[in-house]
């Protein structure tokens, strides 16, 4: 998966998103928690909204991944390669 374009994003609100990837015209979204059960909150809806996003992981050192809203989807670091392969490969 070769990613040329990266960034960190801030909007116009005031929300922020760790990492920003637009990968074949799609922009895909990134947060770094640190805690055991990261939630929706009210920054990554704006941010899926305002940036447009196709997907947004939330990425955390818990061992379980699951969904927490349609787009977005909590993923344990130990299992972020192959959900990167399986889920970006799609875009």
């Amino acid at each position: 998966m070769l990613i040329r374009e990266a960034y960190f994003r801030a909007t116009h609100t005031g929300a922020e998103l760790d990492l920003l990837v637009q990968r074949n015209g799609k922009r895909v979204g990134f947060e770094f928690k640190h805690s055991d059960a990261p939630a929706f909150t009210k920054s990554m809806h704006i941010a899926l909204n305002d940036l447009k996003l196709q997907r947004l992981f939330v990425l955390y050192p818990g061992h379980e991944s699951y969904q927490l809203h349609q787009k977005v989807e909590v993923v344990s670091v130990q299992s972020l390669p192959a959900v990167l392969k399986s889920k970006l490969t799609h875009l």
